[in-house]
């Protein structure tokens, strides 16, 4: 049974990992100027033109990648959340996570003007405040998660009217910017933003992996996950402060990108079956998702090109339908 659930699990593993090497191919070849793979082989080696190094270096790369890095973030936070509440709709854009993060670094954007690392720190700061708030208004029934969902939905939408009500009473240039954010976009990434969510991914890597091994335990219950050395009240504040620090930084830098979080955890979960929590399998889907999304984003429509979370907002809202259709809340 173990070798079985292992072989599937690898090969579950090697098959996300080659759909996205091939989105990460597409995405770093495909534009106005295509490049061949000898182009693309070359150019990574240092021996392209002047204009191929413009259009890998600094147009293609730097944004495939962080649409590898984002969704992946992204697919963490959402397995992390769905592990610990045992809620397939236990996501933080649902759960009014990314709202925090979003009020927090709209208002320092539109009434500072503020940019750059410091909207990463208060992306954290209002994400976390909301993750308390939760916790406070699930009470001790929290772990069911039916109290969070309905606390995490109200939250999301006082957040979208403090957003509203920001950009309203702003300047047009600056609602204009910060509407183009909040929809969530990975254009225009420059290599720094990539080091700083890499460094903060990096640094959380660590606590997803002590989150990873203990969750499955924590399932079994609170009396046998303490007789087994496990604290599961431990556990669930280190996977929601994770979920919380990778889900600022990618607000942050790429904006509130809805239902990645969501849709991710649960493929990779159907995918591998045996009740799997599945956190590394959830990275690696969240990466395809989203990269693949924006190839959509950028190629769908001839001559224009829309910011990623239109699409994901569109797939998502289909994929949350047909998983409250499926689930006929057994599990909500």
């Amino acid at each position: 049974m173990r070798a079985r659930v292992r072989r599937r699990r690898s090969a579950v593993l090697i098959g996300l990992s080659a759909a996205l090497a091939a989105v990460v191919l597409i995405g770093v070849t495909t534009g106005d100027y295509p490049l061949t793979l000898e182009q693309l082989s070359r150019t990574l080696f240092g021996g392209g033109d002047r204009l191929e190094t413009y259009v890998l270096f600094q147009v293609r790369l730097p944004r495939v990648l962080m649409g590898v890095l984002v969704g992946a973030c992204l697919g963490v936070a959402g397995a992390l959340l769905q592990g610990v509440l045992r809620n397939p709709l236990a996501s933080p854009d649902l759960l009014g996570i990314s709202g925090g993060s979003s009020v927090a670094a709209v208002f320092l954007l539109l009434v500072f003007g503020v940019t750059g690392p410091l909207l990463a720190a208060a992306a954290f700061a209002g994400g976390l405040a909301v993750a308390l708030v939760l916790l406070l208004a699930a009470g001790r029934r929290g772990e069911a998660g039916f109290r969070l969902i309905l606390a995490g939905i109200g939250i999301s939408f006082l957040c979208v009217a403090i957003m509203n009500y920001l950009m309203v009473r702003s300047q047009v240039e600056l609602a204009q910017a910060a509407l183009l954010w909040v929809t969530g976009s990975l254009a225009s990434t420059a290599w720094w933003h990539l080091l700083v969510v890499g460094v903060v991914a990096a640094a959380a890597l660590p606590a997803v992996t002590l989150s990873a091994r203990w969750l499955p335990i924590t399932q079994l219950g609170a009396s046998t996950s303490a007789g087994l050395g496990v604290s599961t009240s431990r556990v669930r504040m280190i996977a929601v402060l994770t979920a919380v620090l990778l889900t600022a930084v990618t607000c942050a830098f790429a904006g509130p990108i809805s239902f990645i979080a969501l849709c991710a955890p649960a493929i990779a979960r159907s995918l591998l079956g045996h009740g799997a929590i599945g956190v590394g399998a959830s990275a690696v889907t969240g990466a395809v998702l989203l990269t693949g999304a924006d190839l959509v984003a950028q190629f769908a429509i001839p001559e224009t090109s829309l910011p990623v979370g239109v699409v994901t907002g569109a797939v998502g809202a289909v994929f949350l339908l047909w998983l409250l259709a499926s689930t006929k809340g057994r599990q909500l």
